[in-house]
């Protein structure tokens, strides 16, 4: 009896397939067998997901069918028989006494299963020919034997085939398969191409460097006719893809479901990729094994290592203490002097900026330190940690002295004005001309790097004469080079109270430095970095800009404290609005959780341009759309702005054309571009098809690397990060 497997196979073969093959004769590929007697072999392709293409390949398969006619007879209801095996080894050493292919597991594989699909079309074709009538109904009759396939079938084959096919509930499975089959969806109109010599031809005519195509790709090209139009309804599905591919991590979608079948509401059957055609599998697309649960006994394994590395610690860090006091034990007083002598700062007497860290990290003054062995402060020892500093210049009025002068009950810093005082290694500075001393031996570990590409940043760009990040490169030398090298370090950056409408210190650790060597996905201290630098280079000393461009803190207004602490959120931005009579940008970039995007409101004229780099609509963002009409209505409210009631809701929202991103990273490298480029042209107006100076479909990877060059040269030049 037929399984359902087959039939739902049998019933999907095109019928104007089959009456070509009639009008053509049999095929059984004689030039083949020629060539083979004269010791001429075929050379076949494989592309990255390990699919047949080439200019062989409709030959390779053609023979296929052929051998398969030959040695596979029609009763055979599942190719999965093991009585089949024999047969199936013939089919594979006929094909590699003529075709050149290696004799793996993965191309036996495929070869095999596309010779399983060939027996399926070869019964259904027989089935739909000689079986059925015009109207594709079962004939009552006995059919005649096909004489002109005699060579392939025996009369009691056909016998045996015919009774198969006349089973009732073969006849029920295949009719409702038919039913199912016959009007799709979304129609294939590639023919024979098949989707891998599909991608095989895209590829050729863009001359892409890419080895394969995302399967959304490939399955609206492979619906688009010969007239080159796209229908709506799949225009629709493959924008749907583009959008879901944003905000979807490659984990999720091989893990779940892809986003064709997100996008199609269908489910993904296990051993196949929708959009990609046979042979390609998810573990061939995604080239990561199958994942399987641990036995008892493996976890019982690992659980053992893990108590007897715990154990090893505890015992590395009891003979740590032990040696620590043994160490502490064994100094003198005299040494405590020596100890000061820090190989970090030039010997001798050096100008140095002095910075505190508490209540915020800041520049408070400038000085000179003394790094000299044995020094002492006031005929006495300096604490461990710190250095000798004479202070020549206060910038802040009310700082305090790290350790207050109990010689002269000093405890302000604007007291101590050319006198000395204890001050902690990590908050002095050395000045420029004193910190260009060691740039010869900083260019050597840059040099260095760059001749070891493993090295390098992903973010550098190999190619001759193309654009080298420098600054990234030395910013990395940097921090491996300093404290920052281990997890959990941090570094603080004052933000004033111009920039966010409040005074506040942000906090950029390690791994944001990380994400920006590899770009990876920002956080929003990389974020706000950027938009203080945007602030001191551009806006700072300029009231023209400064008067005309304000941000938005993404730490105080995000999804997260939107859905949590909308009131928080609505009175910060309407105080935020508030804090000008005149027409002001305030430049906010909103995270929705995972994704940036930015929204540029003036809300005087209630207006709010809305730049998405996943050209997704303001829609898509209920919270964070309602939060900002409810604002600029409270910030109405409160300067007392008569609106006629008709126009009371009409809040402008614009959409803007802006430069649209290609994989579901660059949102943030995206966001602090846009607002670059807004603050340069110093217009309150964004146009809709965006700015005819910047104006593009996406920005190349040189537009985005020139932004992480701005900021690594302005960690540096901030001395963020110091050796």
């Amino acid at each position: 009896m037929a399984s359902d497997q087959e039939n739902s196979q049998d019933a999907n073969a095109p019928d104007d397939t089959s009456e070509k093959e009639i009008t053509r004769g049999i095929t059984i590929m004689k030039s083949i067998i020629r060539d083979r007697d004269k010791a001429v072999t075929y050379n076949v392709n494989w592309n990255a997901d390990n699919q047949l293409i080439g200019s062989n390949a409709a030959k390779l398969a053609s023979y296929i069918g052929t051998l398969v006619r030959m040695h596979i007879p029609i009763t055979a209801t599942r190719w999965s028989n093991k009585e089949l095996g024999s047969a199936k080894d013939k089919i594979w050493t006929e094909i590699l006494r003529s075709f050149n292919i290696e004799d793996t597991t993965i191309q036996k594989k495929y070869i095999l299963q596309l010779a399983g699909k060939r027996h399926r079309g070869w019964r259904t074709f027989l089935t739909n020919k000689y079986l059925k009538d015009k109207e594709k109904k079962f004939v009552e009759y006995d059919p005649e034997y096909p004489v002109k396939y005699a060579i392939f079938i025996t009369e009691e084959e056909w016998v045996a085939f015919v009774d198969q096919r006349r089973d009732e509930n073969f006849k029920k499975v295949s009719a409702t398969n038919r039913e199912r089959a016959s009007n799709p969806t979304y129609a294939y109109k590639k023919g024979r191409l098949g989707y891998a010599r599909l991608e095989e031809k895209i590829l050729d005519e863009t001359k892409s460097d890419a080895t394969s195509l995302p399967p959304h790709v490939l399955w609206k090209e492979a619906r688009v006719g010969k007239d080159g139009t796209v229908r709506d309804d799949v225009q629709h599905i493959y924008d749907e893809c583009e959008t879901l591919s944003q905000s979807i991590s490659t984990a999720e979608d091989q893990e779940n479901r892809s986003v064709l079948s997100r996008a199609l509401n269908v489910p993904e059957y296990p051993g196949r990729v929708r959009g990609k055609g046979h042979g390609c599998t998810p573990t061939s697309l995604y080239k990561n094994p199958r994942r399987r649960n641990p036995s008892n006994q493996e976890v019982m394994e690992t659980l053992q290592a893990l108590q007897a590395q715990v154990l090893q610690l505890q015992k590395d860090n009891e003979r740590y203490r032990c040696m620590e006091k043994c160490s502490s034990q064994l100094k003198e007083t005299s040494e405590k002097a020596s100890i000061n002598c820090q190989n970090k700062f030039p010997e001798g007497i050096s100008s140095c900026q002095l910075y505190l860290s508490s209540p915020t990290y800041r520049l408070v003054g400038k000085g000179k330190v003394h790094n000299t062995s044995g020094d002492l402060l006031h005929h006495r020892p300096l604490p461990d940690g710190h250095l000798k500093v004479s202070v020549d210049v206060v910038l802040d009025k009310d700082a305090l002295l790290p350790i207050p002068d109990i010689v002269s009950e000093t405890t302000l810093l604007r007291d101590a004005i050319g006198s000395f005082v204890a001050w902690p290694l990590d908050l002095i500075f050395i000045d420029d001309e004193v910190f260009a001393q060691g740039s010869q031996q900083l260019s050597q570990k840059i040099g260095s790097r760059q001749k070891n590409k493993r090295d390098l940043p992903v973010t550098s760009l190999p190619k001759k004469g193309a654009f080298v990040p420098r600054y990234q490169i030395s910013l990395e030398t940097l921090v491996d080079s300093s404290d920052m090298a281990t997890a959990g370090a941090i570094r603080l950056l004052d933000m004033e109270e111009d920039i966010f409408g409040y005074s506040c210190t942000e906090t950029i650790g390690k791994e944001d430095l990380e994400h920006i060597f590899r770009h990876q996905e920002l956080g929003v201290g990389v974020i706000h970095t950027y938009i203080r630098f945007l602030y001191d280079n551009f806006m700072r000393g300029n009231d023209q800009l400064s008067n005309r461009f304000r941000f938005v803190s993404s730490s105080l207004v995000n999804k997260a404290l939107i859905c949590r602490e909308p009131d928080s959120c609505r009175e910060y931005l309407v105080k935020r609005f508030m804090a000008s009579s005149t027409n002001n940008l305030y430049l906010w970039p909103y995270n929705s959780g995972c994704h940036w995007l930015l929204l540029a409101i003036d809300p005087l004229k209630e207006v709010v341009y809305f730049l998405n780099s996943i050209d997704g609509e303001w829609t898509n963002y209920p919270d964070m759309k309602q939060l900002v009409d409810t604002s600029i209505k409270v910030f109405r409210s409160q300067r007392q702005a008569r609106v006629p009631r008709t126009k009371s809701s009409n809040i402008t929202w614009i959409k803007v054309q802006c430069p649209l991103q290609r994989n579901g990273i660059d949102c943030g490298y995206f966001v602090m571009r846009f607002m670059r480029e807004i603050i340069n042209m110093n217009q309150i107006e964004i146009p809709i098809t965006y700015f005819d100076e910047y104006k593009c479909a996406h920005y190349t990877r040189l537009q985005l690397e020139q932004i992480k060059e701005e900021l690594c040269q302005y960690f540096i030049e901030k001395r963020l990060i110091s050796i």
